[in-house]
């Protein structure tokens, strides 16, 4: 079985508008991996999803 390829990607979390956000990123596909503070001070959503070739 050869091993799955992922495509991945950040985007900027506003604190009023999380869940509506992520819920976007999810309906296209997106699966959540991590929060972290940016290095503004923000909040970013690192994202994967499988690639599709």
């Amino acid at each position: 079985m050869p091993a799955i390829k992922w495509e991945y990607t950040t985007t900027p979390l506003l604190i009023h508008n999380t869940t509506a956000i992520l819920n976007t990123w999810g309906s296209e596909g997106w699966e959540l991996v991590q929060i972290v503070t940016g290095p503004e001070g923000g909040l970013v959503a690192y994202l994967k999803r499988p690639l599709t070739e």
